[in-house]
């Protein structure tokens, strides 16, 4: 299982998918606005996310941190 998470700083839901998905195992990215990317290339992968964190997983756009939840959790 991939999971990439694009966070912002001071962001206490990318703090929980962080934690949830490494506390899953799988194979976390975890990317930071300002430093892995910017805004303007969040808005090309993301064009109708308002809210942080993104979460791609195994390539497919599941959307936040309670929709990583349900699909790890059930």
């Amino acid at each position: 299982m991939k999971i990439i998470i694009y966070s912002k700083p001071n962001c206490p839901f990318c703090t929980r998918a962080k934690a949830l998905a490494e506390m899953k195992g799988a194979d976390t990215t975890y990317l930071m606005l300002g430093e892995d990317y910017d805004a303007q290339e969040f808005m090309a992968e993301f064009p109708t996310a308002r809210t942080f964190p993104q979460i791609i997983l195994d390539d497919k756009k599941i959307g936040g941190y309670t929709d990583l939840d349900k699909a790890l959790n059930g």
